[in-house]
């Protein structure tokens, strides 16, 4: 196949950075010419496949959660960078553009649109169990709707949909099938937030990891995200309880840590769900309660109900309830042992070169709009 220009929009949080390069290293090795619209929250990359290419940051803001005038004003920085996007497209002429969600793929895919009927293929993914309200916009003149989950809420009836799953780093899909072995001596335990979410973290598990028995506390090792002006407070609270603890603000070692943990406690994002089923790792999930759709609620539910693992809202995320779950684990691994074949069996590995696949369909001129259309690939809707 010639070399094709793909427009991949993605910025924000990692949780949409990090399938957007899964996607653009495929579409590399099959030859492709990449090209990144970002934000300035994520800015140009100056290492990985985006390095290689031409990269456009255009300004964009949420419009979720806003007053009127914020969102008013949002809303017109959204369009005016649609009408930026559209006229950097109009000269590089890509074949498709793929959106990967939030608010930053909103321009390129808007602007896009408005070149007219000869815009390029349209492709939006969307990561969680529910429609995010950015693409929910997207949705009504995307040629595809791409899904990690097989059940998506909120998609709109009629709609082209294909399950291909998250994609996911290499080092992350190559976990795939690996096994989980049981803790002997040592439990390892990982606990990541991000920097949206990890100060609950920071509260809750250490004095979790204080009320267990100590005989069972000496055995565990925990590798733990946590803000940076929390970095002390957890360190120091690990030391004085005399337990092994490596704290840290970013994990660089997200495979290597995954491949060893026993136990992974974190948010539902679904960047992090699908690395987690990748591994196929028991996990304990944390919903974050200010998400625009409660999509992460959506995502941890989906995992419950394939066994895969359990969810503790917010509210009901205290140190004395996590205790009582991780006592009831870590002396009985049958339990965990059982989450993680579950886990293993959500796992999606392939998932970049499905969605590969989906963009080289879209080579050939004129795919069906997602919405409205009468196509029978509907199974994600929920």
């Amino acid at each position: 196949m010639s070399s094709r220009t793909i427009v991949i929009a993605a910025g924000g949080t990692g949780g949409h950075f990090f399938p957007a390069e899964a996607l653009a290293d495929t579409l590399a090795e099959r030859g492709h010419h990449l090209v990144l619209m970002t934000d300035g929250r994520a800015g140009k990359r100056e290492s990985g496949v985006f390095a290689r290419g031409p990269q456009y940051v255009l300004s964009g803001a949420g419009v979720a959660g806003r007053g009127p005038i914020r969102a008013i004003r949002a809303g017109l920085t959204l369009l005016a960078s649609a009408w930026k996007a559209r006229s950097i497209l109009q000269q590089i002429k890509p074949d498709v553009v793929v959106g990967f969600g939030g608010y930053p793929s909103v321009p390129p895919l808007l602007g896009a649109r408005l070149i007219g009927r000869k815009h390029p293929a349209l492709i939006i993914h969307e990561g969680n169990a529910v429609l995010g309200k950015a693409n929910a916009v997207l949705s009504r003149f995307a040629d595809v709707i791409a899904t990690s989950f097989p059940s998506v809420a909120k998609l709109p009836i009629g709609a082209r949909t294909v399950f291909t799953g998250m994609p996911v780093r290499p080092a992350i899909a190559a976990l795939a099938g690996e096994g989980w072995v049981p803790p002997a001596d040592h439990i390892n335990l990982l606990v990541w937030g991000g920097s949206l979410g990890a100060r609950i973290f920071s509260q809750v598990v250490p004095a979790a990891i204080a009320k267990l028995p100590e005989s069972l506390r000496q055995r565990i090792r925990i590798t733990q995200q946590a803000r940076q002006d929390d970095l002390d407070a957890v360190r120091t609270a690990y030391a004085e309880m005399s337990v092994q603890a490596r704290v840290e603000s970013f994990l660089q070692d997200v495979p290597e840590l995954l491949a060893s943990a026993h136990l992974v406690i974190g948010r539902a994002g679904g960047s992090s769900v699908a690395e987690i089923t990748t591994a196929g790792r028991p996990s304990i999930l944390v919903p974050l309660p200010i998400a625009a759709s409660d999509e992460q609620t959506e995502n941890a539910r989906a995992i419950t109900n394939a066994g895969a693992g359990w969810m503790i809202r917010q509210p009901d995320f205290t140190s004395a309830a996590l205790a009582s779950r991780l006592n009831d684990l870590f002396t009985a691994p049958d339990e965990l042992a059982q989450a993680a074949q579950a886990a293993a069996t959500l796992a999606r590995p392939d998932a970049a070169l499905r969605l590969a696949d989906i963009v080289e369909e879209c080579f050939t001129p004129s795919p069906a709009p997602a919405h409205p259309t009468t196509s029978s690939e509907t199974e994600t809707r929920a």
